[in-house]
């Protein structure tokens, strides 16, 4: 595939799946290349090219290492591949990161230079909801603003509520998700309570709160646990949610949740370690 229009499509739709992937575009070549400039691929979270080219086996090795590091840490790279003699006039090692730019060396009898731009695209980290209480729509409402994309769970004739959701679901079954962040909160107000945590518990999240009170909250663990769910899960669970801002609305609240998931997500960015 080349690197035009259709290339492009490629990367709209892997964006809109919420796939996490990285992009390498080839900014600039010297000598004989392969690839010239403006060549691009789609590079997998498993390190291999799904669609297009930016040349040959000279550059591929170095260019996969830097977008699995990017796709890690979620940091953009840049790469310049050049031959040993022209990286030993520059004073610098193959692997060696200067002023921004990682070298590495040309091996290939072509003995060009390509500059490599590796650009991680991560999906926008996902606030789930399960529950229509007046908090859940606050926080709907709010969570899109703040950068997260929003799924709501809740029995359908609930739904009017959420207009502002990017995915709606009949009923609490929370489905597995490929996104790399996901924060979910339960805000049934006794509706549906157990079947929503327990929907909440069974998937791979950074966050799981409910919104209720502690008392409550033990209550429910203590007959999730009865009907065998799992120590290790409930221990994850945050009750009651939020950070204690002495919170009384439903507008106040869902701040006061929000904010303790920002906390998460940024302290998870700053350590690479997922909040418990």
């Amino acid at each position: 595939m080349g690197a035009g229009k259709d290339i492009l499509d490629v990367v709209s739709a892997r964006k809109a799946a919420g796939a996490p992937f990285a992009l390498a575009t080839v900014v600039r070549t010297v000598a004989a290349t392969a690839a010239k400039a403006g060549a691009k691929a789609v590079i997998s979270t498993d390190g291999t090219i799904s669609e297009g080219w930016i040349g040959g086996g000279c550059a591929r090795e170095a260019v996969l290492k830097a977008a699995r590091q990017a796709l890690a840490d979620g940091k953009p790279r840049l790469i310049s591949v050049q031959p040993l003699d022209a990286l030993q006039d520059h004073g610098v090692a193959p692997d060696v990161e200067r002023d921004g730019v990682r070298f590495a060396a040309n091996m290939c009898p072509s003995q060009g230079t390509m500059d490599i731009f590796i650009e991680p695209v991560l999906p926008h980290p996902q606030i789930a909801i399960l529950g229509a209480s007046p908090v859940s729509t606050a926080i709907a409402s709010l969570a899109k603003r703040m950068g997260f994309t929003t799924l709501v769970c809740a029995p359908k004739a609930e739904h009017a509520g959420f207009a502002e959701a990017d995915q709606l679901i009949d009923g609490f079954e929370l489905p597995d998700s490929e996104r790399t962040r996901r924060f979910v909160i339960v805000s049934t107000q006794g509706r549906g309570d157990e079947a929503a945590l327990r929907s909440a518990l069974s998937v791979q999240s950074d966050y799981v709160a409910f919104v209720g009170s502690r008392k409550k909250a033990e209550t429910l663990k203590a007959r999730l646990a009865a009907s065998g769910v799992p120590a290790a899960a409930l221990g994850k669970l945050k009750a009651p949610a939020g950070l204690d801002l002495g919170a009384i609305t439903p507008e106040e609240i869902a701040l006061s949740i929000l904010a303790e998931i920002v906390a998460a997500r940024r302290r998870a960015d700053a350590t690479g370690i997922s909040a418990p």
